[in-house]
């Protein structure tokens, strides 16, 4: 598994255009063959911040996620919105392992 937490600033005044441009990228990808979890959240003291948690199945996924058409539009309709860049952080998966599902 893949798993990625993607954290995103964006700018006061355009949080209700983020999203609804996320809401649409999310119908997109949950859909996709290779996810398994793309779950998007709002930090609760900071409106402005986001972490998308995403989870596919492999490498392969991911490289496929990023060329579909609802990804790129909506990283390129977003791009202008973000206070910073947003940031990707991949992470190693340690539970549940193979052994725990037994």
């Amino acid at each position: 598994m893949i798993v990625t937490c993607v954290h995103v600033h964006v700018v006061p005044g355009r949080v209700a255009d983020f999203k609804e441009a996320l809401r649409l990228n999310y119908q997109g990808t949950a859909g996709e063959p290779g996810n398994i979890r793309f779950d998007v959240l709002q930090q609760a003291d900071d409106p402005c911040r986001f972490m998308i948690y995403e989870v596919f199945e492999s490498e392969e996924a991911v490289k496929q996620h990023k060329e579909t058409p609802h990804y790129l539009r909506w990283r390129d309709m977003v791009a202008q919105w973000m206070a910073e860049p947003r940031r990707g952080i991949r992470y190693n998966v340690l539970e549940p392992s193979e052994r725990s599902l037994w």
